[in-house]
């Protein structure tokens, strides 16, 4: 049955996009967007009525960036969206992704729509409250490298915790090895950690990295927080959003969520296609229920700018519908010479990523770690 007009209420969202080309090519291909994106069908296949009238894309806006490249703002009937992320991703770059020259760069969603996506869980607030820091950066350090045992891992776990880190991730790299079983770093990791924090007093949670299909995702998720696990590490790139935001919306189990950029490079390194960082490393992974977001800091051997960088902090914190607003990171080779940088950059509400340059004593790991919140404590103070 054709779609009728009483179907739709009106309510449009917005996504932006940069498009190259001339102004003349830059609006033939925004056109085209506002089929591709939605009925991807020749245009006289077309019939009139609901379907031309409310269910195609529209362009509102276009306007030139430079000589060879072009702003265009288009709207899609929130009709079109079904709560899921897979679909909000297809409606908003689905086809214009398997084009060059076109780029998401942002998108308005109201506050209906927001309502129905993930969200954090608990947001940079809730972290807060859970580690008992309320105010200077925190601190995360990486479990690595690959081809450690779980016994190996947990004995650098305890030290880092007994430097007094907030937060201890697996590396991304870490799965299910026949060298070190998930089950057994999992439950030796978050044991040793809970030791070193009832010899600091101070909370320190437990990172695991969380992969494969949904129903062994979910089994690990919920063994990590039946042996002690304070958080999850989950790569959305790898595991889809939608698997990533379920997890966010679990009752049980109910872990603040890390999202890692792996596999997701290829979205945002060509400068004129795929996804801006903003939206792919800020407003995505918020969307989906990030707590926090990791992504390469600007400075290091990624395409990534000081301004995208900010871009990401502020879709990490701005005002969106009732999402809590969620922790970007300074990560990448992360050592004491760029905490003035990186908290003149984003002040107070960042995770430190500690990069491996921490452990080139690996007798002074502890040491390290204290120096380096000592340093934080000292530019907060400032």
């Amino acid at each position: 049955m054709p779609a009728q007009d009483a179907q739709f209420s009106g309510q449009r969202f917005s996504v932006e996009y940069h498009i190259q080309g001339s102004h003349e090519e830059a609006r033939r291909r925004a056109e085209l967007l506002c089929i591709d994106q939605t009925v991807e069908a020749a245009d006289h296949v077309i019939p009139p009525g609901a379907i031309r009238d409310h269910l195609l894309g529209r362009m509102v806006h276009l306007e030139a960036l430079n000589s060879v490249a072009h702003r265009a703002v288009l709207t899609f009937p929130v009709e079109l969206l079904d709560g899921t992320m897979g679909t909000l991703l297809h409606m908003c770059l689905g086809i214009g992704g398997l084009q060059s020259g076109v780029r998401l760069t942002d998108m308005l969603l109201p506050d209906e729509v927001l309502a129905r996506l993930a969200g954090a869980r608990y947001g940079s607030r809730g972290l807060r409250a859970r580690l008992h820091v309320p105010t200077r950066p925190l601190v995360c350090a990486v479990l690595k490298p690959l081809g450690l045992a779980p016994q190996e891992l947990a004995a650098l776990a305890y030290e880092f915790a007994l430097g007094g880190v907030d937060l201890i991730k697996d590396d991304q790299s870490l799965g299910d090895h026949p060298f070190c079983r998930f089950d057994e770093r999992v439950s030796r990791c978050a044991e040793a950690i809970e030791r070193a924090s009832r010899q600091t007093g101070k909370p320190c949670l437990y990172a695991p990295h969380i992969s494969g299909p949904w129903p062994l995702l979910f089994e690990r998720a919920k063994l990590a927080q039946e042996v002690g696990g304070g958080a999850l590490l989950i790569c959305p790139g790898l595991t889809g959003y939608d698997a990533m935001a379920s997890l966010a919306g679990l009752s049980s189990p109910s872990l603040p969520l890390i999202a890692h950029p792996d596999f997701l490079g290829s979205h945002y390194v060509n400068p004129d296609s795929g996804i801006a960082p903003a939206v792919l490393f800020g407003l995505l992974p918020r969307l989906t229920g990030a707590d926090v977001s990791i992504y390469p800091t600007f400075g290091l051997n990624y395409p990534i700018s000081e301004e995208d960088c900010r871009g990401i902090a502020r879709l990490c914190r701005e005002k969106l519908g009732s999402c809590h607003p969620i922790f970007p990171t300074a990560a990448g080779r992360m050592n004491s010479s760029r905490i003035s940088e990186m908290i003149s950059l984003y002040g107070q509400d960042v995770v430190f990523i500690l990069g491996s340059d921490l452990r080139r004593d690996p007798t002074q790991i502890r040491t390290a770690c204290r120096e380096f919140i000592d340093c934080l404590e000292r530019n907060h103070d400032t």
